[in-house]
């Protein structure tokens, strides 16, 4: 069957995307918060080659022992291949959004952790269950999507993991 959801390669990314993120600090206190800041992804993605990965939950089991502990253990080699942005998503709020970043180390913005604040992204492409993001990663060079793939096995990171990411670039 042809999954006829989400963007597909060769689909220029769309207009009006935003998202809404805690910048970060540099500082791992989990109980310091910062102002919310809109994240135009529509108008940073032309400029950029990045990653998008959507996930179910912050701090979820999957999400949190195998997703993104994957990025963080092959930023250097996507960042070798030209990504210039990881971009997590889930439908958590900024401020859960911005302590799971705290929680694994991330100090800059090489990796931002946002909010698809309900589900208005996820949801526009049907990639959704009930309340959360499926899982799935969109890589997109300056603009135009070169690679989206979507895990449908519960607990799988085949397709949006950093690994199956890095084959796709």
């Amino acid at each position: 069957m042809t999954d006829t959801r989400g963007l597909h390669e060769g689909d220029a990314f769309p207009e009006g995307v935003t998202f809404t993120y805690v910048a970060p600090t540099g500082e791992l206190d989990l109980t310091a918060c910062g102002l919310s800041i809109k994240y135009d992804a529509s108008k940073e993605f032309k400029t950029k080659k990045v990653v998008l990965v959507a996930v179910p939950g912050a701090f979820t089991p999957t999400c949190q022992e195998k997703h993104v502990t994957s990025y963080l253990e092959n930023l250097d080699k996507l960042k070798a291949k030209g990504v210039d942005q990881v971009i997590f998503i889930a439908a958590n709020d900024q401020w859960v959004m911005a302590a799971w970043g705290k929680a694994n180390g991330v100090k800059d913005d090489s990796i931002l952790f946002t909010s698809d604040t309900g589900l208005e992204f996820s949801n526009k492409y049907g990639w959704v269950i009930g309340e959360r993001t499926r899982r799935y990663a969109i890589i997109v060079d300056h603009g135009k999507v070169t690679y989206s793939g979507i895990d449908e096995v519960r607990g799988s990171i085949a397709k949006s993991g950093a690994e199956g990411v890095l084959a796709k670039l």
